[in-house]
């Protein structure tokens, strides 16, 4: 009851204000506003007022032509990218090393025994087709080679393509087939892998342009298989320790030795170390500039020892990465040759990105719809980190198990042709897939803080002719406490890692366009076209505010009328006397006479007294027609 009362207040103070009316209003702000224009349009004559009002309207578009663009520019979100320079003493970056080899050979040669022994049999029939048949005697797991084997296609013509298997029908021996010499030796003959799902029924190419290729590929999705199957501690095991590839370490002048790295097992190469990853420990910095305060390494990779047809690459994998950030080494790290010395200048660039919505960068990833695999290692959030699980999720989900290279969620099994026969082909199509890399490009997002080193790499042979021989049997004898030499150049591998100079370069993003930049740009339009300013703004404010109170009381008052119209309607007949209205209020059970009365019959019925002349008529608050809070509303407002 007081809100209502409160807001027809309100209404009738507002009548009191500029006017009655749309037009009373109109013409009350263009008299008193101090935009220019409308003043012109009242106070002119009628020909100058046609000329202003067209001047008005005109130069209003064009400032709300101008605006669109200002805001619509801003909301666009662009960025200017900064660059600038610092100097200070700077954390020594966390450094990751791999041998080439991901197993010693000797420890997995009775895991590889059936592939080396198919391996061997298929170079010998890609090389000398007439001379393996005098070795067709050997008898071959048919196992392996019935799941992915490789076919000779001759694409000579190209309507017609003709596809055979290297072992022909004879899985336990080589073909003396003469049609298969005779494509193998022809020019248009090239190498596949055939990869097959539902029991061979349904078949796809995998094709190369080298045999070097097709063998190299073949071989690992095989090995792939064989190693899926082994538990991860057994793996370890048969990879490089790292008391025996680690011979010398010095960091400034500082010994350390394997026990300053931290193990993890990276599937592609083995037995990884890491250096300053700072999971355990506080960040070592550097001292100063320059090789005699950076990290050397003298590594022995062991390259008798490697798988043939596994690792064709000797040396050693390294990279250079933040602090607990996860060591993606197989796609940004760098070989460092054996029988050399690498020297490797670092310099630091520091990425700053803005977020959302400038960019569409995570600081820590939590909004990413991706289940990061990664999370078990507790490194910071990466997107090639986010990619990779990507990619397993959907192997999981596409093909019901996960691949060896990448880490496997609690619950799910990795790929084996004894598990999931047809796993190598469903690997195949998702690999291939260009809707699977989009949708987890969309979905996974860049760091807004990244930090990039910059290498300057430069090699020499190590060690020298004259020097070879006493530090060959030193390192020999430190290694395996004898006098003889067990080490050669081609296992030895010196690395030296330094800061080039401590000058780190910030590259950080800022927005083009701020808020600031907005407004000067919105006001300066407006005072050029219109002359007006923050004030003729509060002023149309204003105006559109008693626009919209007018339009409430017309409609107020409309529905005020409909009320009384309903009311009046209610009555069948000619509206009650005083003294019906008095007898049904002190009476509940009363009836009005609803017959229609004569003409003739005045206005009180004969069986009823008159009344008394003289007499005022009774007082009844019945006799109110209208609540009382509406009268004290309305004399209230009359009294304002």
């Amino acid at each position: 009851m007081h809100v209502k009362k409160y807001l027809l207040k309100c209404l009738h103070r507002l009548q009191k204000g500029p006017g009655y009316t749309y037009k009373e209003l109109l013409v009350w702000y263009c008299d008193n506003t101090n935009t220019h224009g409308p003043k012109r349009i009242i106070c002119e004559g009628p020909k100058k007022k046609a000329v202003w009002f067209l001047l008005t309207l005109l130069f209003t578009a064009l400032v709300c032509w101008q605006w669109g663009i200002f805001i619509r520019t801003y909301l666009s979100w662009e960025v200017s990218v900064s660059l600038s320079v610092g100097f200070k003493t700077m954390d020594f970056p966390a450094v990751t090393i791999c041998n080439a080899s991901p197993f010693k050979y000797s420890k997995v040669k009775h895991l590889l025994k059936d592939l080396d022994e198919l391996m061997e049999a298929v170079l010998e029939r890609i090389l000398a087709p007439e001379l393996s048949h005098a070795n067709a005697t050997r008898t071959l797991n048919s196992s392996i080679w019935n799941h992915t084997p490789l076919v000779l296609i001759d694409e000579r013509n190209p309507h017609h393509p003709m596809v055979l298997d290297l072992f022909g029908d004879n899985h336990n021996g080589l073909t003396n087939s003469s049609a298969s010499e005779k494509i193998c030796n022809a020019h248009g003959c090239k190498m596949a892998m055939r990869l097959c799902s539902l029991n061979g029924t349904q078949c796809t190419f995998r094709n190369f342009t080298s045999a070097t290729q097709a063998v190299t590929e073949w071989y690992s999705l095989q090995a792939t298989n064989i190693f899926a199957q082994v538990p991860q501690q057994e793996l370890v095991e048969m990879s490089y320790p790292g008391e025996q590839m680690i011979l010398a370490c010095l960091f400034g002048a500082e010994p350390c030795n394997y026990r300053n790295f931290t193990s993890i097992f990276y599937p592609h190469y083995g037995n990884c170390y890491i250096f300053n990853w700072g999971m355990t420990e506080k960040a070592l910095p550097s001292a100063n500039p320059g090789p005699e305060f950076g990290l050397k390494l003298i590594l022995d990779i062991d390259q008798e020892d490697y798988v043939p047809f596994l690792a064709s690459t000797a040396g050693v994998r390294l990279m250079l990465h933040e602090q607990r950030s996860y060591p993606f080494i197989r796609d940004e790290g760098i070989y460092a040759m054996s029988g050399t010395e690498t020297s490797i200048g670092v310099l630091v660039d520091k990425l700053q990105r803005m977020g959302e919505p400038y960019s569409p960068c995570t600081v820590n990833g939590s909004e990413v719809p991706v289940q990061n695999f990664y999370s078990d290692y507790n490194t910071t959030y990466s997107i090639q980190a986010c990619l990779r699980s990507c990619f397993q999720d959907h192997m999981i989900r596409s093909c019901k198990c996960g691949h060896y290279l990448y880490p496997l969620p609690r619950g799910e099994k990795y790929c084996n042709n004894r598990d999931f026969p047809d796993w190598a082909h469903c690997y195949s199509d998702l690999q291939m897939s260009v809707a699977q890399r989009e949708t987890c490009i969309g979905m996974c997002k860049e760091s807004c803080n990244d930090t990039q080193y910059k290498m300057t790499i430069s090699m020499a042979d190590w060690p020298s002719e004259a020097s070879e021989d006493w530090i060959f049997h030193v390192l020999s004898q430190e290694r395996d406490q004898s006098t003889n030499i067990t080490l050669s150049r081609k296992g030895i591998v010196k690395l030296n890692i330094y800061f080039q100079e401590f000058n780190y370069r910030t590259i950080e993003e800022s927005a083009a366009n701020n808020l600031v930049w907005l407004l000067s740009n919105l006001g300066g339009q407006f005072g050029f076209w219109m002359g007006g300013s923050v004030l003729c703004l509060i002023e149309f404010g204003e105006i559109i505010i008693d626009f919209v109170w007018i339009t409430i009381i017309k409609l107020v008052a409309l529905a005020k009328s409909l009320r009384q119209r309903r009311a009046q309607a209610s009555y069948s007949g000619p509206p009650p006397t005083v003294a019906e209205l008095v007898e049904a209020h002190t009476n509940f059970g009363y009836q009005p006479d609803t017959a229609p009365r004569s003409p003739n019959t005045g206005p009180y019925p004969s069986e009823q007294a008159l009344p008394i002349p003289g007499t005022p008529p009774p007082n009844y608050d019945s006799l109110r027609l209208q609540p009382l809070d509406v009268i004290e509303s309305d004399s209230e407002g009359d009294a304002i």
